[in-house]
């Protein structure tokens, strides 16, 4: 997720986080702009903002090593963009007439004498070329042949405490070379890239929640435990299972069947395969048939300290087990990247779009707004364009941190949900009752009060604010035409008034305190490696289930591709019992669950943490009537999976 970035937390959430790392990228900035001078075009967005004029600290030494990649623009850019908007439209006549993956890398994909004159041009530097795909061209030479090349100054710079490399200009090519080349990646090195090839590390240490739960939700009331808004409140759930999240989200008879979904994340699960079928049968899943779930992994893993790489087998888990619990039918493709940096989950989209290994892809990673490197927007676009001619639609979870002000100290969204091409995910809390029956849904936004030394009351109830759907105004993105008559103008205009992208466009479960039963192996603190399960949950977990309803939609639609779903989505917000509109207040009073922890995360050894988690207090952000910036245009209702039905 991030190249050249230092890592952050986000994505996924439960009583103790898991160390998922986050990506870094932008969006909607086009490469070659007009030239500096009659002989070069100019990459926009190749020299970052922190590489400025009062942090240079002098040249680079000539000796130097750099390693980057040039993006291929491919024939037809701007056709590119013109196409996939066309196919996706349900108003274009051209809408579903998708191409193959042969046919688009045809149309769209760079030509033989394009590749040919960028290699030429780089070896004519001096760079050395290691690595020619469809969509990049590597090279590795010292910082003079790198400055010859894309006509630059590489200077130091200070960032924060440390120093890094960087272009003290913005980069560029030969005008010769106009149309044929995207973007450069990897000419600033911060932060330091080690290149060693590491293996996969064992399991993260077993975490478990503690009870008394709810079977389902208001099953057990906290009878012991001080009120909360003046009434007595129900335990947290145990974790919801498939059953529960079909009935709430209307999946009615549809499995998903024939219909492929892919998933993303960095490194693999080594226990994958056995916790996703031994999770199926403890909890009344269709069993996994042989050939439903399959791993396309990269030869070397790398940065596996540094990305914190057994934390990611709990996201892989998470999203392969939710996946499975909405649409046990679908054929499940895990596409791991070697490590969480940007480069590396690019290419493991690339895998998808390039062989067209599934129309649905699942993303459950991302980074703040103010992290996103323009150097990689247009690369990024690209990938999200090239699936949206084949009919590829891709699902970004929109972080856990709210409006990210108390992590960041700066009110943003994340990224790469902020995408015009792609569907932001957000979040919402989730009641299911007795009888799988749909009760409601908030924003998801949680506030935390402990229990006081006596056990009367709730020490500064409600308590402060832990987590909550990210959400809110891009200031990078402008608005895409398919938000237009639908978002507030006031939530667009927050940021520019000619109006800007707001996330998410669509909601599920995500809050942790209503959340999903997930199972791993993991590692107990006698050193064993055994299954267990856990409740769980986050944006990391809206996106797997978004993901799975448009499979059951998919199948609905007699099995032809949804492609890049927001325009459709849009178009049927307003009609009736397609969506639940999800609002903070669903049932007049102030909601809450009460929970129990282990102080230690494994059992009660150490003590219990008992706590009051409020429900739909999402940072600034606010779940209202109509769209909103916390759960877009709302959940699905039982109407949604049914309109995409051939009449």
């Amino acid at each position: 997720m991030r190249s050249n970035r230092a890592k952050v937390r986000a994505g996924v959430s439960m009583a103790a986080t898991l160390p998922m790392i986050a990506g870094a990228l932008a969006l909607g900035i086009p490469a070659a702009q007009a030239a500096d001078s009659p002989a070069r075009d100019v990459l926009k967005g190749s020299k970052p903002l922190w590489a400025t004029a009062k942090a240079d600290k002098g040249a680079a030494s000539n000796g130097a090593q750099v390693k980057a990649r040039v993006y291929l623009a491919g024939k037809d850019a701007a056709g590119l963009a013109a196409y996939a908007k066309a196919v996706s439209d349900p108003n274009s006549p051209a809408y579903g007439k998708f191409l193959s993956a042969k046919k688009a890398e045809a149309r769209f994909g760079a030509t033989k004498a394009q590749v040919s004159a960028v290699k030429s041009w780089l070896k004519a530097s001096g760079l050395e070329v290691t690595e020619v795909t469809a969509h990049y061209v590597t090279v590795s030479g010292d910082v003079a042949a790198a400055e010859k090349a894309f006509g630059t100054q590489l200077h130091n710079f200070a960032k924060g405490s440390k120093t890094y490399r960087a272009p003290a200009r913005t980069a560029s090519v030969p005008a010769g070379l106009r149309g044929a080349v995207l973007t450069v990646t990897g000419l600033d090195n911060a932060p330091h890239k080690s290149s060693h090839h590491d293996q996969l590390p064992p399991p993260d240490a077993v975490f478990k929640n503690a009870g008394p739960f709810s079977s389902y939700y208001g099953s057990n009331t906290a009878s012991t435990l001080p009120d909360a808004y003046g009434h007595k409140i129900p335990y947290a759930v145990k974790g919801y299972t498939g059953k529960q999240l079909r009935a709430a989200y209307g999946a009615g008879t549809y499995t998903g069947k024939h219909v492929r979904v892919a998933i993303t994340d960095a490194y693999a699960s080594p226990t994958i395969a056995f916790d996703a079928g031994k999770y199926a049968q403890k909890n009344g899943d269709a069993a996994w048939k042989t050939g439903q779930l399959h791993q396309v992994l990269p030869k070397n893993y790398t940065k596996t300290e540094e990305c914190g790489a057994a934390g990611w087998y709990g996201e892989e888990t998470l999203d392969v087990e939710a996946v499975h619990a909405v649409a046990p039918n679908a054929d499940v493709t895990y596409v791991g990247a070697a490590s969480c940096y940007d480069d590396d989950l690019l290419d493991s989209l690339s895998k998808i779009v390039d062989n067209h290994l599934a129309d649905i892809v699942s993303n459950s990673w991302g980074d703040i707004e103010a992290n996103q490197t323009p150097d990689l927007a247009a690369a990024y676009d690209q990938v999200f364009q090239l699936g949206a001619v084949q009919g590829i639609g891709f699902y970004f979870s929109s972080g856990d941190n709210g409006d990210e002000v108390a992590n960041t100290g700066t009110k943003q969204v994340d990224t790469p949900a902020n995408s015009a091409w792609v569907t932001a995910v957000g979040g919402t809390s989730l009641a299911v009752g007795k009888g799988d029956t749909y009760q409601w849904e908030t924003g998801w936004g949680t506030e935390k009060a402990t229990l006081s030394a006596d056990g009367k009351s709730w020490d500064g109830f409600p308590g402060a604010y832990t987590s909550g759907a990210g959400g809110g105004t891009s200031k990078t993105v402008p608005q895409p035409y398919y938000q237009k008559n639908v978002v507030p103008k006031a939530l667009a205009t927050a940021n520019n008034a000619a109006g800007n992208r707001v996330v998410p466009d669509i909601a599920a479960i995500a809050d942790p305190n209503t959340g999903f039963l997930v199972g791993q192996t993991q590692t107990f603190p006698d050193g064993s490696e055994k299954y267990s399960q856990y409740r769980i949950g986050g944006t990391s977990l809206a996106a797997p289930v978004i993901a799975a309803v448009q499979a059951l939609a998919q199948e609905a639609r007699g099995g032809k591709a949804l492609g890049f779903a927001n325009p459709a989505i849009y178009a049927k917000y307003g009609k009736k019992g397609v969506f639940h509109d999800v609002t903070d207040n669903p049932t007049g009073s102030g909601l809450a669950v009460a929970r129990l922890d282990f102080a230690n995360g494994f059992d009660a050894a150490d003590g219990l943490l008992t706590s009051v988690r409020s429900l739909g207090k999402d940072s600034s952000l606010s779940a209202v009537k109509g769209y909103d910036d916390v759960t877009g245009v709302g959940s699905p209702a039982n109407g949604y999976v049914q309109s995409y039905r051939k009449h």
